[in-house]
């Protein structure tokens, strides 16, 4: 009986190191054994591997580990297989039930009720707040989420950062609270802009759009010679993905009245879908490509370069490519089947002088 338990005890309190409330764990055997005979001096003498072998299928019947049958074993005998799960570590509902009850009203506990594991101290302390919170919901004002997860879970990026807090990416699906209830709004970057010189905001009327820096730097100098084509009253820095949603801050910036958009980026996959998201996502403005910029790159053609790591959207290409003449759409499509584009930086002020 003592050969019995010290091998068990070992074995079990080994796994109850390693067990983890919430996921699984990849266990090898060997190692585990290998480990047990360092520590027991007599370990073979007393048949130590039978009295594994029976600990660990009991662990199996209890349901503390799972074996992984991919045909790899241990080779011993009796075999066991190579690698087994040590399965999430059951636990005892820890929260009153009442309580629980008390804040149905608001809150969904199902989650927690199938999960036990999740009843610690710091969750209820957060749920106490999501409570409060929501019983003056249409009374509070929009914030922004950082500001809201600040005043709720003590850091702004509680419910964004998933490395640096894992455990709130899933907060609001575990107590079934719609984001929309906690009143707040992502705000983008706002946009770098220029303003032609002498210009004031009444005059405003045409505005071009570049995706990349070097060209909105160029546009600058070719506005300031009057030779950029659209004569744009505003030029404004794209920067990429991020106009899609600092966009919204022109509208808040500038009068309301019609204005005139057009955009110019890269001819890439990435820059045809900028600029369709950014015509759906803004469908009462008149936003259209600057088809004389692009041309001017498509002139360019033997600068092209390898298209790397690119989300490829037929339905952006397609909808892009209609705004050309069949004989562009061609070139673009082959340009497309080559995974080759052109990049907004050809245009340089000493390239565009040639056009003049």
């Amino acid at each position: 009986m003592g050969n019995i338990n010290i091998i068990e005890t070992r074995v079990r309190g080994f796994i109850e190191d390693i067990q983890h409330p919430r996921q699984k764990k990849k266990l090898n055997i060997n190692d585990l054994e290998y480990q047990l005979h360092q520590q027991i001096e007599d370990y073979y003498d007393m048949d130590g591997y039978t009295l594994f072998y029976e600990t660990i299928q009991a662990m199996v019947e209890e349901d503390i580990l799972s074996p992984i049958m991919n045909k790899q074993i241990n080779g011993r005998s009796p075999l066991l297989p190579l690698y087994y799960w040590v399965n999430v570590k059951k636990q005892e509902a820890n929260w009153d039930r009442l309580e629980m009850l008390k804040r149905n009203d608001l809150l969904d506990f199902t989650y927690y009720n199938q999960h036990p594991e999740w009843q610690t101290n710091e969750e209820w302390e957060r749920i106490m707040k999501m409570y409060e919170f929501l019983k003056t919901e249409d009374e509070r004002e929009v914030v922004s989420l950082e500001e809201r997860c600040l005043e709720l879970f003590g850091h702004e990026k509680f419910l964004s950062d998933e490395q640096l807090y894992p455990e709130g990416s899933g907060f609001l699906h575990r107590i079934g609270v719609d984001i929309k209830r906690l009143k707040t709004v992502k705000y983008g970057e706002p946009f770098v802009y220029w303003m032609k010189k002498g210009c004031d905001l009444a005059s405003i009327k045409r505005i071009l759009i570049v995706e990349n820096l070097s060209f909105f730097h160029t546009s600058i100098k070719l506005l300031e010679e009057e030779s950029l084509d659209y004569e744009p009253e505003m030029i404004i820095y794209g920067e990429g993905r991020k106009i899609e949603s600092s966009f919204s801050f022109f509208f808040r910036m500038f009068p309301e009245k019609p204005y005139l958009f057009y955009y110019a980026g890269d001819l890439d996959a990435e820059g045809y879908t900028i600029f369709n998201r950014l015509k759906e996502r803004y469908g009462d403005c008149s936003i259209q490509p600057a088809l004389k910029i692009y041309r001017k790159m498509l002139e360019c053609e033997q600068l092209a370069n390898e298209e790397r790591k690119q989300v490829r959207n037929e339905f952006d290409k397609n909808a892009f490519f209609s705004w050309f003449t069949e004989e562009e759409q061609i070139q673009l499509e082959s340009l497309w089947k080559n995974q080759k584009r052109i990049p907004q930086e050809v245009l340089t002020v000493e390239s565009w002088r040639r056009w003049l």
